[in-house]
């Protein structure tokens, strides 16, 4: 057994101690402010990693509350542009508002798999749900239905 004594006077013990307790309120507040950050920006909803089959993307749509069918409508391979221009805006800003961010794959190729919503509270028919998927991750989606008249939201049940 090792046993190591010092000599220290009592003003530098102390003064050690109040830079220790300094440096641990700092790490906390900075943690706490990190976490208070990341629950302001970060949208209620589900974990959009892992969406490896269709089961995980009904599955993901359901935590919406929507129903779905039970297989894709569609499912295309699409390629985010590299530069977007104004006509992408809309897009843009409600995929964002959602907490996706599009930009990030631009230039890469993503999967849209389009299904027919059974339950829009409107009763309308028709309704369809797009996920953007990237490597097993949710990186967009909308609700729209495709008449002339028709509209587009978020994922989230009106």
């Amino acid at each position: 057994m090792l046993i190591v004594t010092a000599k220290v006077p009592r003003r530098k013990l102390a003064f050690g101690a109040a830079i220790a307790a300094l440096a641990c309120c700092c790490a906390l507040a900075l943690n706490l402010t990190n976490y208070a950050f990341r629950e302001a920006s970060a949208p209620a909803g589900p974990d959009p990693t892992g969406v490896k089959s269709n089961e995980d993307r009904v599955a993901y749509l359901r935590s919406f509350g929507w129903e779905v069918s039970e297989e894709p409508l569609a499912t295309q391979e699409l390629l985010i542009p590299e530069e977007m221009d104004e006509s992408y805006d809309e897009y843009l800003a409600l995929q964002s508002e959602q907490g996706f961010d599009l930009t990030k794959y631009a230039g890469k190729r993503v999967k849209r798999y389009t299904y027919e919503v059974t339950n829009y509270p409107s009763g309308e028919d028709g309704v369809q749900a797009n996920l953007l998927i990237y490597k097993n991750t949710v990186i967009g989606g909308e609700v729209l239905s495709p008449q002339l008249d028709g509209f587009l939201h978020g994922l989230a049940m009106p």
